[in-house]
């Protein structure tokens, strides 16, 4: 199966039921599949064709849906960009995926404008929203997303491809520090969403609310879960207002939550007995664990609803999942494989541990093929397994218990976790080191209740130079994105260093002279 039959057999199935809730906009399976179909001719018009990359920057909203589906029914392979992303990262991801058509916002033309300079030449870039004037309005091959979907037009012609072709890529930090395409095939996908809907007993009647950006895997699945079931999505576009989320939650009747630690962490601070949510089935968490305390809280507040711990990464979706009946007698824990997926701990030499503590090595047909034009990359995380296949070596030491119940314990890598993001410490300290003074930079992620780990970066500066914490803070904010900006600096007279002569990163997370 192809992931836009998702949205095509609901559409077949339930064309008159609302399919999408976002931004005051109720559009049904039908409009959502009919809209997609012109996007996709679209596309095919300006030459779009089997396994080209679609860039999609967008926030959260009708047309980045369209958008998505669209470009699978025109052959194409989408990627979902965080609409926080700075131009030279946007610039970045367009010349690494070699895509052919960008997405965006017309009212963001002046950093569009300083992207695509930096960029290669793309066969079509498509405006949605209210136009602005601009360089990219008068460009010669935009095209206008409004115009497209409410002009009927001829049908595309059926993609020729398998459930192997690639589906979609997702770029993520790694520990080189560039951000790489994470490539997910058609199998990978309808695998993992086969799964997860599966243990959260999924149907036709549940609505899910979604306030994280598409561009996170976590938020992107919420809509194509919905959609494989035929149930509904609410899409918003932030939790920075928490009660405005709790009145959509009671307004809409959802019955699914995906929260990750910085939802939960807001959301106990709140007089939550205004809210009951009856309807409400099931909240989810992964990206980080919860907070024993927040489960305790969510567990007080919504007694009747099922919550659901779990683990995954970008390369896989999903790992493991924490049947709800547990998460009382193991706070701590993620629980053991989903379905069609199996986990082996391993030890530094890749044999099976005898200790009940090892590196989580992933099998199943949800594991990626790979990361895009990275086959070095690629052959240290998928390498060959027990009965031929590749298998992904998560870079994740767990635990078990005398149950088999999995544990997190740390990293091998150095690769930051805040806010459910995966956060590259070099890509940050690149960006520091940009900074006029900067003599040497180090990111680490240090534990934070609200963020599960925060980016914080320790600076040494040249002699004389007059170089504050804000400044920092204000460099950073122009090239990165929310979630990789240092919420902490400190400056120091010196870094710590091993024998060897590196920084030594875990002693930054001690008492440092100088500070």
């Amino acid at each position: 199966m192809r992931v836009e039959r998702f949205l095509e057999a609901s559409a077949a199935r339930l064309p008159d039921k609302v399919a999408l809730v976002c931004e005051g906009q109720r559009v049904t399976f039908a409009e959502l599949d009919t809209q997609a179909t012109r996007f996709a001719a679209a596309l095919q018009r300006v030459g779009v064709g089997r396994g080209d990359r679609v860039v999609i920057h967008l926030e959260n909203s009708t047309a980045a849906v369209v958008a998505i589906f669209g470009t699978l029914k025109a052959g194409a392979a989408f990627v979902v960009v965080n609409p926080t992303t700075k131009p030279v990262k946007l610039a970045y991801i367009l010349r690494d995926a070699g895509a052919v058509v960008l997405v965006a916002d017309a009212r963001r033309q002046g950093p569009l404008a300083e992207a695509l300079a930096a960029a290669p030449p793309l066969k079509g870039i498509v405006l949605a929203g209210t136009a602005a004037q601009g360089p990219v309005e008068d460009a010669a091959n935009a095209l206008w997303f409004d115009a497209i979907v409410s002009t009927p037009a001829p049908p595309p012609t059926p993609p020729r491809q398998i459930n192997i072709d690639l589906a979609a890529l997702v770029y993520t930090s790694g520990s080189t520090g560039g951000p790489k395409g994470v490539m997910l095939t058609h199998l990978n996908i309808t695998s993992a969403a086969r799964s997860i809907t599966t243990y959260l007993g999924n149907t036709e009647d549940d609505v899910l609310l979604n306030v994280l950006p598409l561009s996170f895997d976590y938020g992107l699945y919420q809509v194509l879960m919905a959609f494989r079931k035929g149930a509904r999505v609410v899409l918003g576009r932030t939790f920075t207002y928490p009660m405005t989320v709790l009145e959509l939650l009671r307004t809409e009747r959802a019955t699914g939550f995906p929260i990750v630690p910085t939802i939960s962490a807001l959301l106990v601070q709140l007089d939550l007995t205004r809210y009951p949510l009856p309807d409400l089935r099931y909240v989810t968490n992964t990206g980080a664990a919860l907070p024993t305390a927040h489960i305790t809280a969510l567990r007080a507040w919504l007694p009747h609803v099922r919550l659901f711990s779990m683990y995954g990464l970008t390369e896989c979706k999903r790992v493991a999942y924490l049947p709800p009946e547990e998460i009382d007698r193991r706070p701590t824990s993620v629980g053991k494989a989903m379905p069609n997926v199996e986990v082996t701990l391993v030890d530094e030499h890749g044999q099976p541990t005898t200790s009940g503590v090892g590196e989580l090595v992933v099998r199943g047909s949800n594991v990626m093929s790979g990361y895009w034009n990275r086959p070095d990359e690629t052959g240290k995380v998928l390498r060959p397994g027990p009965f031929g296949q590749r298998v992904l070596y998560s870079g994740d030491i767990f635990r078990t218990d005398e149950d088999g119940f999995l544990y997190f314990v740390s990293r091998k890598d150095d690769v930051i976790k805040s806010r459910g993001e995966k956060v590259s410490p070099r890509e940050v300290e690149n960006v520091i080191y940009d900074l006029a003074g900067v003599v040497e930079a180090a990111v680490i992620g240090e534990a934070d209740d609200l963020l599960g780990q925060a980016v914080s970066a320790y600076i040494v500066k040249g002699d004389g130079v007059e170089l504050t914490a804000q400044d920092v803070f204000r460099h950073c904010a122009r090239f990165l994105e929310d979630f990789m900006i240092p919420r902490r600096v400190e400056f120091l007279d010196e870094m710590p260093r091993t024998a060897t002569g590196k920084i030594d990163r875990r002693a930054l997370a001690g008492p440092k002279a100088g500070a």
